[in-house]
């Protein structure tokens, strides 16, 4: 394959240690250039994968209206979210960097790898919840794709525009 999509779904990411194993072993795919890009569950396995640890919120995302900020572009988006557990962003291995925060409560929303094709977002980005879609992260996904497999030597590049 080209790419892995990681989806959502539901329930505690610690209670699937075989699946995180499983996307683990996809960070060694093609050398590491395999392009992951997991959404809300798939979020929580990726940071598992990486070596970061999950916590249950004391009160979940539950909306379609739960506002995030990229600490890329300074940007805010208005989200559709339904998730019970977070990313711990202490616990993040250097080489991964926050990418989204949550304004209400200032959770981790999302990150990315500082210079492999990994990525992952909380929130919904197929949801099109707030006045600005965040549809833009699929063409993101698929531009590493494209990138990596046209040249498995082209840098990647970091680029998030909507």
């Amino acid at each position: 394959c080209d790419g892995v999509l990681l989806g959502n779904g539901p329930g505690d990411p610690r209670d699937l240690p075989a699946l995180v194993e499983r996307v683990r072993k996809l960070f060694a795919v093609r050398g590491g250039s395999l392009p992951l890009f997991g959404i809300c569950l798939g979020h929580q396995l990726l940071a598992r994968a990486a070596g970061a640890d999950t916590y249950k919120l004391p009160f979940g995302h539950r909306s379609h209206n739960q506002p995030v900020i990229d600490l890329l572009s300074r940007r805010a988006y208005v989200t559709s979210q339904n998730h019970g557990y977070a990313v711990d962003t202490a616990t993040l291995p250097a080489d991964f960097a926050p990418w989204f925060e949550n304004l209400n409560d200032g959770t981790n929303e999302g990150l990315r790898h500082r210079y492999r094709p990994l990525l992952s977002v909380q929130f919904h980005p197929e949801a099109a919840a707030g006045p600005r879609d965040t549809a833009f992260l699929f063409d993101e996904f698929l531009r590493m794709v494209t990138a990596i497999k046209s040249s498995r030597t082209a840098p990647i590049s970091s680029t998030v525009q909507p």
